[in-house]
C-alpha cells in the first residue's frame, strides 16, 4: 500500500487513540469510548436495525437527490441559454437559496405528513437550488465561440445541447453534484430527527431519549460520517471519467 493511502488511515487511528485516551483520563464522562461505540454498532447489527436505518437514510437521499438532479440540470441549461428567462427567474432563486432547507420542515410536515415524503421533499429542495444555479453559471462560462461554431454548421438545438453544451459543463457540474450530495446527506440526517421515525438521524434522537444511550448516539454519528465519506468517494470516481477529466488540473 502506498504512503499516500496510509496517511489518512494514520490520521484516523491517531484520532481514535486520542479519543480513547481522553475517555480513559475522564472515566466519569458521559462520552463513551470507541470500544463502547463499536459494541453499540454491533448491537444495532444484531437487532437488525443497522441495515434498516442505513437503507432508510440512503433511500431518502437517493430519491430526493436524483429528483432534484433531473429537474435542476434542464432548468439550469434553459436559464443559461435564455437570458430573458434567467432575468425573470434568477431573482426568485437567489431569494430562496439562502433559506435553510430545515426551515421548510413545518411546511413539509404540513404538506406530506410525518414520513418519507417529507424528508425526500427537504432533500429535493436542498439539492435543487445549488444544482440549478451551478448549471446556469456553467453555461455562462462556456466559450461563446463553441456554441456559435455549432450554430454556423447548422447543428440542431438538441444536438448542440447533447454534443456541445453538456460535455462542456460536465466538469463544473460534477463538482456541484458532489457538493449538493454532501448537503443532501446533512439534510436527511436533520430531517430524520424530526419528520420520520427511522434512519440514522432518528437513531441519534431515539438513543438519546431511550435512557441516554450515548454509545448509540456516537455510533450513529460515526455511521453518518463513514457513509458520507463513501458517497464522496463515489462522486470523485465520476471525476476520473475520461469525458470529464479534461476539466480538472492534472494530479
Amino acid at each position: 500500500m502506498s504512503r499516500s493511502r496510509l496517511l489518512p488511515l494514520t490520521g484516523i487511528l491517531a484520532a481514535v487513540a486520542a479519543w480513547q485516551l481522553g475517555v480513559s483520563l475522564h472515566p466519569s464522562s458521559l462520552i463513551p469510548g470507541p470500544i463502547a461505540v463499536a459494541r453499540g454498532i454491533g448491537e444495532l447489527a444484531v437487532r437488525g436495525l443497522l441495515v434498516k436505518y442505513v437503507v432508510a437514510s440512503l433511500f431518502r437521499v437517493t430519491w430526493g437527490y436524483l429528483t432534484a438532479l433531473i429537474v435542476a440540470v434542464p432548468l439550469g441549461l434553459a436559464l443559461g441559454l435564455r437570458r430573458r428567462a434567467e432575468a425573470a427567474i434568477n431573482p426568485v432563486l437567489q431569494v430562496l437559496r439562502p433559506i435553510s432547507p430545515l426551515a421548510w420542515i413545518p411546511i413539509a410536515i404540513l404538506w406530506f405528513g410525518v414520513g418519507d415524503l417529507s424528508a425526500i421533499f427537504l432533500i429535493f429542495l436542498a439539492s435543487l437550488l445549488p444544482l440549478t444555479v451551478a448549471t446556469m453559471n456553467a453555461v455562462h462560462n462556456i466559450d461563446p465561440v463553441h456554441l456559435a461554431a455549432a450554430l454556423n454548421f447548422g447543428i440542431p438545438l438538441r444536438a448542440r445541447i447533447t454534443r456541445v453544451l453538456v460535455p462542456a459543463i460536465l466538469p463544473q457540474l460534477i463538482v456541484a453534484m458532489r457538493i449538493a450530495l454532501g448537503v443532501a446527506w446533512l439534510v436527511v440526517v436533520a430531517a430524520e430527527m424530526i419528520a420520520v421515525n427511522s434512519g440514522l438521524g432518528f437513531l441519534i434522537v431515539d438513543a438519546r431519549n431511550a435512557g441516554n444511550r450515548y454509545d448509540l448516539v456516537i455510533a450513529g454519528m460515526v455511521l453518518i460520517g463513514a457513509i458520507g465519506i463513501v458517497l464522496d468517494l463515489l462522486m470523485r470516481r465520476i471525476e476520473r471519467l475520461d469525458s470529464v477529466r479534461w476539466g480538472y488540473a492534472a494530479e
